[in-house]
């Protein structure tokens, strides 16, 4: 499909030329000419269309295949007034904050997986860290993109980073953002080839092989198990499933190519039986299993999500998840428009 649009901003109404448009998650993206006008060539399936430009707040839409024959136009607003707003509701800034916060930031951003150790934040110095001493609370912004050199996997990333907030009484990390890949440049057969299983090793399991599975039905062949996580006198137990898309209220809409899945309970174990953890993993978690690898996810009650056909889902918000999926972060991620069966 073809995707077309126009890039203004918002307080002129002038055309922003080489704004970056680019299909979030994926390889996919353009820039815009000096018109604002952009075209963006991208397979069949659904993505978030992001747009971003040097000192304005990024845009985005979901669209899909039936959105190619609309224009897609973007007013972009400037940043500076937002950052200073979020920054004092924050709290004031850490002046040492790369020093202070940079390793446990990499750790909870890039990740802790084998691949993290390849991968290199290139420019650290447009990071800026707040710390609330009243709720205990790191948050972290970005004035620009972050570039990240994934060596394990071969890609490049410009990573638009909304915020980064850690909770240091719960012990959780939320990050948003949108990345564009770029595939790196092989310096040889033997780098070239490496790359192809180390990404093929990524997607095994990952939560895209899994909505890819679902989608297509093939979860069994795929090598997945799901259950559902119930409580029973304040203990958790599983629930082995007769048919998972039954109980997944699968239903597939032929004219959208779409799949809406809702499970009957909100915590829903996913087992991957054709892969073990890694061992990085097993030695951090050592209660969790070692023969197989152990997700949840959990699920807004009463509300639906929505799969393409390339496993890009919505809303995106609506799903969380825990175990196994929650070790995989920005080191072991791979593009939507990624495909196993290419390699």
């Amino acid at each position: 499909m073809v995707i077309t649009g126009k890039v203004i901003a918002g307080e002129t109404g002038l055309p922003l030329q080489g704004a970056s448009v680019f299909a979030d998650n994926t390889t996919l993206g353009t820039a815009t000419n000096a018109d604002g006008n952009f075209k963006l060539y991208l397979p069949n399936g659904g993505y978030d269309l992001v747009v971003t430009f040097t000192g304005y707040s990024t845009a985005s839409k979901r669209i899909s295949s039936n959105d190619a024959s609309e224009k897609q136009n973007f007013e972009l607003k400037l940043k500076e007034k937002e950052l200073t707003e979020v920054a004092v509701v924050a709290s004031s800034e850490v002046k040492d904050g790369w020093q202070k916060y940079g390793s446990f930031f990499l750790e909870e951003f890039i990740g802790k997986s084998e691949n993290s150790s390849n991968c290199t934040l290139k420019n650290p110095e447009v990071l800026k860290f707040y710390f609330s001493k009243k709720r205990n609370r790191l948050k972290v912004l970005a004035a620009e993109p972050l570039k990240i050199e994934n060596q394990a996997l071969g890609y490049s990333i410009q990573y638009s980073l909304d915020s980064f907030t850690h909770q240091y009484n719960t012990e959780t990390s939320l990050y948003t953002g949108n990345p564009l890949f770029k595939e790196m440049m092989a310096e040889s057969d033997s780098q070239y080839n490496q790359w192809k299983e180390t990404r093929k090793k990524a997607y095994l399991g990952s939560s895209l092989h899994f909505m890819r599975s679902i989608f297509y039905k093939t979860l069994q062949d795929e090598g997945f198990e799901i259950q559902f996580i119930v409580k029973a006198n304040s203990n958790d137990s599983a629930l082995k499933l007769a048919n998972p898309y039954t109980a997944l209220h699968y239903a597939k809409d032929d004219s959208l190519n779409t799949v809406e899945i809702y499970p009957n309970q909100p915590n829903v174990a996913v087992i991957f039986t054709k892969e073990k953890p890694s061992e990085k993993y097993s030695a951090a978690f050592p209660g969790e299993p070692r023969e197989f690898e152990f997700s949840v996810l959990c699920f807004v009650p009463n509300e639906t999500i929505v799969i393409e056909q390339n496993g890009y889902y919505y809303d995106q918000n609506d799903l969380s998840v825990s175990a196994y999926w929650s070790w995989s972060k920005v080191a072991d991620q791979l593009p939507y428009d990624y495909s196993a069966a290419a390699y």
